[in-house]
């Protein structure tokens, strides 16, 4: 049964909502005060829709509002007020709510703003439980330890409207957790817009993100909504932010600090609120030494960082994203061979899963009803990304290693002068990536910073590492 709550001060208001609400064979509860209805609202299970006064005592009606939408976005609200103006009813829609009703109250407008909010909810919901059987493209596929480790900081991170900076290579899918950040988010019912900045010539990103009016340069034509108008109330995702020219970046820098803007050639301020959320395959700190990036704004954006590990780092992932990006095509078990599969997870990847997911189209036309061959995958890959070694042979170690302390202390390391193709791929990948790794820092002197540039990986990449392998660092 749907579930109304009737906040209001006054008795008779309340009994005589209550009575035409029953009528319509709605459940109904009502609270004197905007703090009972508080707790009504914690204690009952899905109330759809409230009728809220305004002026109430101990706690107002539109600070009451804030708390329901912040608490209980879901749920509908309908304000009512025996003193109504123009100011007041805007600021409440401002708030989220669905409609303003002035006392005394219609019967005729009661019962119609009533069907249409819950309609509406019920569209909304619908709408949602849509999307949820259409985010098979959106989802997070894999089970490594750094996947897992993503979706944790997802999870802890969506609850807040906290700016996140998200990284990682190209195709890596750092959309994908943007997306996710939104879904799991408050704002999950709000707009979620995409702005690719590379994608934008510096001429226009500005107009794109802010809007311009009618006349502000030759070919407008008539006022335009930017990106974050357009994204006001849910989430804004610029990404590649790192190619976005210093100018545009010193106006998104003032629009988050002052959550106002103008659009180009406008004069109007604009009251804007947004979670911005943004991606880059740059190292933005090195893009900030250089000029080219404001420090200011990276360290606005870079509340959250979430690095998005490379394919090749998550090969316990790469068969089940095939296999997922499969089915997705039509194709519920495929077969392959065993040299197939050992040369997708050797496979280097440099277009990580996005190169996997197109591999997955060839496939189906190439391979189309037949088992997955190794050969004829060979020639659908890079083959300079091909790792190849011959059999049998052993991996050429740098004397400084095989003489270093830690080779007589730690007896895997032995294992690098053996025959390492002995090993499983995996153990032998980490084995030589513990080694290669302790060997840069050596060279490095242990300083993160420089071995990581030295290396061509994130500061923060080469600390987990550092982590997983337990390295210790001597300078």
């Amino acid at each position: 049964m749907t579930k109304i709550l009737i906040i209001d001060d006054e008795p008779g208001i309340r009994k005589t909502l209550a009575s035409i609400l029953e009528d319509e064979h709605y459940q109904v509860f009502t609270a004197e005060d905007a703090l009972r209805g508080l707790d009504i609202l914690s204690e009952e299970s899905a109330i759809n829709l409230i009728f809220l006064d305004v002026l109430l005592p101990k706690l107002g009606g539109l600070e009451a509002l804030e708390r329901i939408r912040g608490n209980w976005p879901k749920v509908g609200v309908v304000v009512i007020s025996g003193h109504a103006n123009v100011d007041m009813a805007v600021r409440a829609v401002k708030l989220g709510a669905f409609d303003f009703l002035e006392k005394p109250l219609s019967l005729d407008k009661v019962l119609t703003v009533c069907h249409n909010a819950l309609t509406i909810q019920k569209l909304r919901e619908e709408n949602r439980d849509l999307k949820k059987g259409l985010l098979s493209n959106d989802e997070i596929i894999g089970i490594s330890p750094a996947i897992a480790r993503v979706r944790d900081l997802i999870k802890q991170a969506a609850a807040s409207d906290a700016r996140i900076l998200i990284t990682g290579e190209n195709g890596s899918g750092k959309e994908l957790v943007a997306r996710a950040i939104h879904r799991l988010s408050a704002r999950q019912d709000r707009p979620f817009v995409e702005v690719n900045c590379a994608a934008i010539p510096d001429a226009l990103i500005e107009s794109e993100l802010f809007g311009h009016e009618k006349g502000a340069f030759t070919d407008a034509v008539s006022s335009h909504k930017g990106r974050f108008e357009l994204a006001h109330t849910g989430t804004l995702f610029l990404d590649e932010i790192g190619d976005m020219s210093l100018a545009a970046q010193s106006k998104v820098l003032r629009v988050i600090q002052e959550q106002k803007l103008e659009r180009v050639g406008g004069e109007k301020t604009i009251d804007t609120d947004v979670r911005i959320l943004v991606a880059t395959n740059k190292d933005l700190e090195k893009e900030c030494e250089r000029g080219r990036f404001r420090q200011d704004l990276f360290f606005r954006l870079n509340v959250i960082p979430i690095f998005m590990p490379p394919l090749r780092d998550r090969t316990e992932d790469i068969l089940l994203l095939l296999h997922h990006f499969l089915k997705e095509l039509g194709v519920e078990k495929p077969e392959m061979e065993k040299d197939a599969q050992d040369m997708l997870i050797a496979y280097s990847w440099p277009g990580n899963v996005r190169e996997l997911k197109n591999l997955t189209e060839r496939i189906m036309v190439m391979c189309a009803g037949e088992k997955i061959r190794g050969d004829v995958l060979r020639g659908m890959l890079d083959q300079k990304s091909i790792q190849k070694a011959p059999q049998g042979t052993s991996l050429d170690v740098p004397g400084s290693l095989k003489n270093s302390e830690n080779l007589e202390k730690d007896p895997l390391q032995n294992q690098l002068s053996l025959d390492i193709f002995n090993l499983s791929y995996i153990e032998a990948k980490e084995l030589f990536e513990k080694r290669y790794l302790e060997f840069q820092l050596a060279q490095n002197g242990g300083v993160i910073s420089h071995t990581a540039e030295a290396i061509g990986i994130y500061p923060s990449n080469l600390h987990a590492k550092i982590r997983k392998y337990g390295l210790r660092i001597s300078r």
